[in-house]
């Protein structure tokens, strides 16, 4: 997971216009190990970032309800890019007989996935890589599941990857299947991103003070605007992903919960 900082980006049509740009950054993450496989931007997130993230009861609150009544008994789910298994963990305590398929590529997000998990008959752990479609295969692509969730991993995809990976999942869900996907979206101006910059800055300023760090807010915006991931970041407007979603043959597709860059979105697959 990684957020934009307002420096040097500009509004979601300036990112969506910009092809080259998004060429680049494909060849620059293929080339180059990711950020988000090593050790010290994992344990960064972990212990300084995850718990600090707005409303991040209320999103899970939110995913409940929407399952409940679309999918109450699901028998398979899959945590699509789950990092430390934040997502399926929640599912699992709320369906205990639910098998819950962990799907990550980063290896000190599976081994912190693994370390939360412990011994439970009911998950299955893959390495897998959705940056092409050869994930489908890492996860057993010849059975459906009735759940797809993503939490903050999508977003370092170019938009065409985006609308393909969205494409498997369609494709992969059981018929009254769900995708949720929990994501950091592209503000519509960059005085909007700003917004939400100064906002989330102020969450992690408060949660550090609460775990007794001593940085200033000042040294917490400064990490914030300098971090290592930010380059990874290839965010996307609500409203297009959504058209995305409807066009592959989701229905009932809506963002659920917004607040500035951090939304849920998706929808069903129904033949209604």
């Amino acid at each position: 997971m990684g957020f934009n900082t307002g420096v040097d980006s500009g509004a979601a049509k300036d990112r969506r216009s910009g092809h080259a740009a998004t060429r680049l950054m494909e060849k620059e993450m293929t080339d180059n190990k990711s950020k988000w496989q090593t050790d010290e931007l994992v344990a960064t997130f972990l212990q300084g970032v995850r718990g600090a993230i707005p409303a991040a009861g209320l999103q899970l609150e939110i995913i409940n309800q929407i399952l409940k009544s679309w999918c109450p008994r699901p028998r398979r789910i899959l945590d699509l890019g789950c990092g430390d298994g934040t997502l399926g963990r929640f599912l699992l305590g709320q369906n205990p007989e639910t098998h819950i398929i962990f799907a990550d590529f980063s290896a000190p997000m599976l081994d912190a996935a693994r370390k939360q998990i412990g011994n439970n008959a009911q998950t299955t752990i893959v390495t897998a890589d959705f940056s092409s479609k050869s994930w489908l295969e890492s996860i057993g692509n010849q059975e459906p599941v009735d759940v797809v969730v993503s939490g903050f991993a999508i977003h370092h995809q170019p938009d065409q990857r985006k609308k393909e990976l969205y494409a498997e999942v369609f494709h992969l869900l059981a018929e009254g299947g769900v995708f949720l996907n929990l994501e950091h979206v592209a503000s519509a101006t960059p005085n909007v991103e700003s917004l939400f910059d100064n906002y989330f800055i102020d969450h992690l300023h408060r949660f550090h003070q609460a775990t007794g760090a001593t940085k200033t807010r000042a040294e917490i915006a400064q990490d914030f605007y300098n971090r290592p991931d930010k380059e990874e970041n290839i965010l996307a407007a609500v409203p297009d992903q959504c058209e995305w979603l409807r066009n592959i043959g989701f229905t009932d597709v809506d963002c659920y919960f917004k607040v500035f860059e951090l939304a849920l979105f998706g929808g069903r697959k129904t033949s209604n």
